[in-house]
């Protein structure tokens, strides 16, 4: 009886001529939290990405416990574009509750597959509807009780393998990857897929454009989330030691650690206790104990988000202050206070610029894909060492939790850089030792670790007030000279930090700033521009402070619009601080609403900043 309706409702449809349209749409799976969906997802997106076709899976989940909505976005762009996309071409409906909601969401000559017990409602007349009848096949092939509502996920698996043309060798390979091999669970799950793909040729006539082809776009890549990145990079950069608190979005970058430091430290069967992981009673004790490992000489580091970040002003102050080398990523979310904790955002950037009491100033890093995440994973340790602070490193949950292609991560290209550390050899030879003397005229002092067999190389480490010998001054001129110092060591800071990456356009005058996960809709939105006779120029920010190359490229055009995902424009208001004479050209395209930026608004946004 479904399917009569259906092919009542669709019956103009096939008259219409419709061009196919391959390897081009954005597909939604709705589900619900705990529904185990996440397999059926991946075993889509992977053998997308295996069949070579240019893809990006976006996570949209509820911040509580299982039963709550959740949306699984998968885009496949022939070229190249993984932004999220504002359109859905193609939805996967599995939860009755948001059905209508989810139904209105469609664009007009999309495609739904869903549950064959859902009522239809019949305002859609502009849409392809297929139904899919997941209780009758989970009960013809009859899976485990515990595991009914678990495999049922694999009936869309099947049914849109069918439809759209995913190849099945590529759905068992996927699956082969998400088991890790383990030949029960491949069997189970391709049994109910490989059954909802036979149901599906057998009953659906398909009268929608979209298809699926074999490309060679993906060669050489990977998919990987940024969080897996950034501890990858941690570990190769010689990490010894996490201290961490549950959080979202910055929990798996932890659980990554664990997950892998095993696997890359251990060697001949067995393994030497080369690091150490705490997980602490909070976010307050986290960076505490990192700032201990970092001083007594590890390569120390906590993650959290803004709400874990405000716990840790304090001993952020005391980084800057005592001069510890120490790294912090934080997986930025929606704020303020608990915010929307699954929700992804750009709002820390003065928070954690200036994070502290008094005059303080951080170094932040800004990856802004899955290279950059495993790069400054490594190089961020390298910073804070040589510079002796700490080092932030801005991510978001866009970018930590998400799957994202990448080119293959690359092994650090240079030595460990330890900074400027003395040992007994070198205090003997030099016969005087202050902490915090500028010897050098960078504003970087000399620094001894714990353990070092020298009269000399013992020294009271200080947050409060102190002269270059470290010992306890109230001296207005001592402490004027230190911040003098260490306002000189921040600026040698930029030398070591990654440069912007800018791109540029003949006859552009108008120049474009972005940062981290953005950058994808922002060179989506270039594209679409030039379409409407408007040359950009783009710079991507990596760190702060702003190297030269970024005072350069604000002065260089007529007028720069600074996007982000925050409410108040913070970049460019702190771009705005730094180049006061500049500021009148420096505008803001914001937006923070918790989801991904897309060239969809990026392009009229800009363009009604440009008078239409």
């Amino acid at each position: 009886m479904a399917e009569m309706q259906i092919a009542e409702k669709v019956s103009n449809q096939k008259q219409r001529e419709q061009d196919p349209i391959y390897n081009d749409f954005s597909m939604v799976v709705a589900t619900v939290n705990g529904s185990g969906s996440q397999t059926a997802n991946m075993a889509i997106i992977r053998s997308l990405f295996r069949m070579g076709i240019p893809v990006s899976g976006k996570n949209l989940f509820p911040s509580n416990i299982q039963g709550l909505p959740t949306w699984f976005t998968i885009r496949a762009s022939s070229d190249g574009f993984t932004a999220r996309r504002d359109t859905t071409e193609i939805l996967v409906a599995m939860n009755v509750t948001t059905f209508i909601e989810d139904l209105e969401e469609l664009t007009p000559g999309g495609v739904c597959f869903y549950s064959d017990d859902f009522a239809v409602p019949g305002n859609r007349n502009d849409i392809v509807l297929y139904p899919m009848p997941i209780r009758k096949l989970v009960k013809e092939v009859n899976p485990p009780a515990a595991l009914r509502d678990y495999v049922a996920n694999m009936v869309y698996v099947g049914v849109l393998a069918q439809m759209l043309g995913i190849e099945m060798e590529e759905v068992h390979r996927a699956l082969e990857t998400h088991f890790t091999g383990n030949k029960r669970p491949i069997e189970l799950n391709m049994s109910m897929i490989e059954a909802a793909a036979l149901w599906a040729e057998k009953n659906l006539e398909k009268i929608d454009p979209y298809f699926l082809k074999r490309e060679d776009k993906t060669k050489g890549q990977i998919l990987i989330d940024g969080n897996t990145a950034a501890a990858l990079g941690a570990i190769y950069g010689g990490v010894t030691f996490a201290a961490w608190y549950p959080i979202t979005p910055a929990s798996s970058l932890a659980d990554a650690l664990e997950e892998y430091l095993p696997q890359l430290r251990c060697q001949d069967g067995g393994c030497k206790a080369t690091y150490s992981i705490i997980q602490a009673e909070d976010e307050l004790a986290a960076i505490g104990m990192a700032l201990g490992a970092g001083w007594s000489g590890a390569r120390a580091m906590t993650s959290t988000s803004g709400p874990g970040i405000a716990l840790m002003a304090e001993f952020a102050g005391l980084a800057f202050q005592a001069e510890i080398p120490v790294v912090i990523w934080d997986v930025q979310r929606m704020g303020p206070s608990t915010g929307l904790p699954t929700r992804t955002s750009q709002g820390d950037i003065f928070f954690v610029r200036f994070l502290g009491a008094g005059d303080t100033r951080h170094i932040i890093l800004l990856p802004g894909n899955m290279k950059e995440c495993f790069e400054f994973g490594w190089k961020a340790f390298d910073i804070a060492e040589r510079i002796q602070s700490a080092v932030f490193v801005l991510s978001d949950l866009d970018l930590g939790m998400n799957l994202w292609m990448s080119e293959p991560l690359e092994y650090p290209d240079q030595p460990m850089d330890r900074g400027k550390i003395l040992n007994e050899e070198d205090l003997e030879r030099l016969g005087d030792f202050a902490r915090y003397r500028d010897v050098d005229g960078d504003g970087i002092a000399y620094r001894t670790l714990p353990g070092t067999n020298h009269p000399l190389a013992a020294y009271f480490t200080r947050g409060t007030g102190h002269d270059e010998y470290a010992i306890y001054s109230e001296r207005p001129d001592d402490w004027e000279a230190n911040m003098e110092r260490l306002w000189r060591k921040h600026e040698t800071a930029k030398a070591y930090l990654p440069p912007p990456v800018i791109e540029k356009m003949d006859g552009a005058s108008i120049g474009l700033i972005a940062f981290g996960s953005t950058d994808p809709a922002v060179r989506e939105a270039q594209a679409r521009l030039v379409g409407e006779n408007i040359r950009t120029d783009y710079l991507r920010l990596t760190s702060i402070p702003f190297r030269d190359e970024v005072i350069d490229f604000v002065r260089s055009h007529e007028k720069v619009y600074v996007i982000e995902m925050n409410h108040d424009g913070q970049m460019r208001q702190l771009l705005q601080l730094e180049m006061p004479d500049q500021a009148v050209k420096i505008h803001s395209i914001r937006k923070n609403n918790g989801l991904p930026l897309s060239a969809g608004w990026i392009t009229p946004a800009l363009l009604e900043a440009e008078g239409g």
